[in-house]
């Protein structure tokens, strides 16, 4: 198979029907980042981006890429949730390219921040709250992290795959108020303590961040979290697999109809306090956070 510049194609987009060479595959990828940068705003001169990165893929493409843009400080940093034989091989990846791309790079953990590791409260709260526990208290700790790094941005490594398997969840559930919040910059708080979140990696296809990654000679973790569970999301990342093999483009039609769509809906609506046990951000008195640490705190059975 031939690129259109007459090279040898070594990646097949099936929704466009065509095969691309090395240089110019990374070059598509390189100008759709640019172009959802540009389209949507996500920067602005003298911007500091704190860029999460987990080790994996998507986080570590972003960072590249972003390292490519001008115009903007950027700092990067990855948070250890204390998964054994999983989470240490991401971040001695984040590490190695931040430090190969000149890119301060912090790492926090769970144990230090909150006072224990992810893997001791498994047998305590059981599979499914666990993973429900640990997204929390990662979100928690992201925007805390990274309003003290002084960022103005936030940058998370969502594909398109991700961005499309939220809007229909977000759909089938009926959470209007989640729905109407997603996008490539989701919905801004005017609380000074909330570091907006942009997307920059929403409209590239998961395949594809793979298959640049592999490219440009990023090294990454690919192993699964040991964690992991059959839920709602991989439920739905399942359906939409199957629907992108038999109607090729299906994710990008599934975001490209919710960004036309996003324009009339409601701005969603909601109080945002200070949580008066951290003091972080919040829907309500108290954070998510501080009620689920209140909650592991007075278990007889919590082990630091």
């Amino acid at each position: 198979m031939k690129c259109e510049c007459g090279g040898r194609a070594v990646y097949y987009r099936r929704y466009e029907g065509r095969g691309w060479c090395k240089s110019c595959f990374v070059s598509s990828i390189e100008r759709k980042f640019r172009h959802t940068v540009s389209k949507n705003r996500l920067i602005q001169k003298g911007d500091r981006i704190a860029v999460a990165v987990s080790g994996g893929k998507d986080s570590l493409s972003m960072l590249h890429l972003l390292s490519g843009i001008r115009g903007f400080d950027m700092v990067a940093f990855s948070i250890d949730e204390g998964i054994g034989g999983y989470r240490p091989k991401g971040i001695g990846c984040a590490a190695e390219l931040a430090r190969g791309l000149g890119i301060e790079h912090h790492v926090y953990s769970y144990k230090k921040e909150l006072g224990f590791e992810i893997d001791a409260l498994q047998d305590i709260l059981g599979q499914v709250k666990h993973c429900t526990y640990c997204g929390v208290f990662r979100r928690y700790l992201l925007n805390m992290k990274a309003r003290e790094l002084g960022a103005s941005k936030l940058a998370v490594g969502h594909n398109l795959d991700d961005e499309a398997q939220s809007i229909m969840m977000n759909f089938v559930r009926g959470d209007s108020m989640r729905f109407a919040r997603l996008g490539a910059s989701p919905g801004v708080s005017a609380n000074v303590k909330f570091v907006p979140r942009i997307k920059p990696m929403r409209d590239i296809p998961e395949r594809e961040v793979a298959a640049y990654a592999i490219l440009k000679g990023i090294e990454f973790a690919g192993d699964e979290c040991p964690h992991s569970f059959d839920n709602v999301r991989r439920d739905m990342q399942s359906l939409l697999n199957d629907f992108e093999l038999k109607y090729p483009g299906t994710k990008q039609q599934i975001v490209s109809f919710y960004d036309r769509l996003k324009a009339s809906l409601p701005v969603p609506e909601g109080s945002v306090q200070e949580c008066v046990e951290c003091g972080e951000p919040s829907s309500g008195r108290t954070c998510k956070a501080c009620e689920l640490l209140s909650g592991i705190r007075k278990r007889p059975d919590q082990s630091s």
